[in-house]
């Protein structure tokens, strides 16, 4: 096996033309030289120098050697200086995927203070729900996946996370939306119950199952007359009075209300807003600080 200080040292000797010389180049002894060259023409099987009078001259093995070692020993200078830019985080990338709220909220303030601390590392962004985003991050296609799953849901999801690095984010409360004429709009809370007999408006699939799993423990199913991923068009269906809806507060936030009322839901029901990356991922700087972004944002 060829070792990347033997190359080294050959060009060293083939440069100064004896042992002696490329010692004093190197800052090592002619005995060290000497025992490395053993060594490389060890690994190669074949003969590299060959002594000519006070001199050493390269073999044709050795010429071949030599002209090579220069864009090996190039290359290796090249990824060692990029790899301690990404260690140092003078570069980097990372691939975010996130759901649209978080996308919206949390993402551009970590963002922001990321770039600011870190102008060479570079963040991309795509958006998807989970478990699609689970599924994209174990794929390989994304490095961190802002994520959500609802407290006390069924289904499985207590185990979903178990092989990934969790970062908590938040607690995210779910409330409800009104018409702003509605006769509950000016209620301090209301149970999911009150809403019974409503046309509903329902979002995200997994919201939507959540939505229909807190009805049914309330005793009834909803009627749900609109179904949207677009969170601003569920706030537009609700305020031209055509349903109700039950939306994170996370949601709320990056849409203005106009025509609707938010009002809180008693008992409360809340989903938990993590970020997840791989346990090698977790060790790569770039992502390291990001996910560190995510959670001073999700502090604010």
């Amino acid at each position: 096996m060829i070792e990347a200080r033997h190359l080294r040292v050959l060009r060293a000797v083939a440069t100064t033309g004896s042992f002696s010389a490329a010692g004093r180049e190197l800052g090592c002894t002619q005995p060290a030289v000497s025992q490395q060259m053993k060594a490389l023409e060890a690994s190669v099987g074949t003969p590299l120098l060959v002594r000519s009078g006070r001199e050493m001259r390269l073999t044709q093995a050795g010429q071949t050697l030599v002209r090579h070692a220069a864009g090996i020993l190039a290359g290796l200078t090249a990824a060692e200086e990029e790899v301690a830019a990404i260690a140092g985080l003078r570069a980097g990338r990372v691939r975010l995927v996130s759901f649209p709220s978080g996308s919206s909220t949390l993402v551009p303030t970590a963002l922001a203070a990321l770039r600011a601390e870190h102008p060479g590392t570079r963040v991309s962004l795509e958006e998807a729900e989970p478990p699609q985003s689970v599924r994209l991050l174990r794929e390989g296609d994304c490095d961190l996946a802002l994520a959500f799953r609802y407290e006390g849901a069924r289904g499985g999801q207590e185990g979903e996370w178990d092989d990934l690095v969790v970062r908590p984010l938040l607690s995210d409360r779910l409330v409800a939306l009104v018409p702003e004429r509605h006769r509950l709009a000016h209620a301090p809370s209301v149970a999911i119950g009150d809403l019974a007999r409503e046309p509903w408006i329902a979002g995200c699939p997994r919201c939507r199952g959540q939505l229909v799993e807190v009805c049914e423990s309330a005793g009834f199913t909803p009627r749900i007359d609109f179904a949207t991923d677009d969170y601003p068009a569920v706030v537009g269906l609700v305020g031209a009075g055509l349903g109700v809806a039950v939306l994170p507060q996370l949601a709320i936030e990056s849409v203005r209300p106009r025509g609707a009322r938010t009002v809180t839901l008693e008992p409360a029901v809340r989903r938990e807003i993590v970020a997840l990356t791989l346990p090698d991922l977790a060790q790569v700087p770039a992502v390291a600080a990001t996910l560190d972004q995510l959670a001073r944002a999700a502090t604010r």
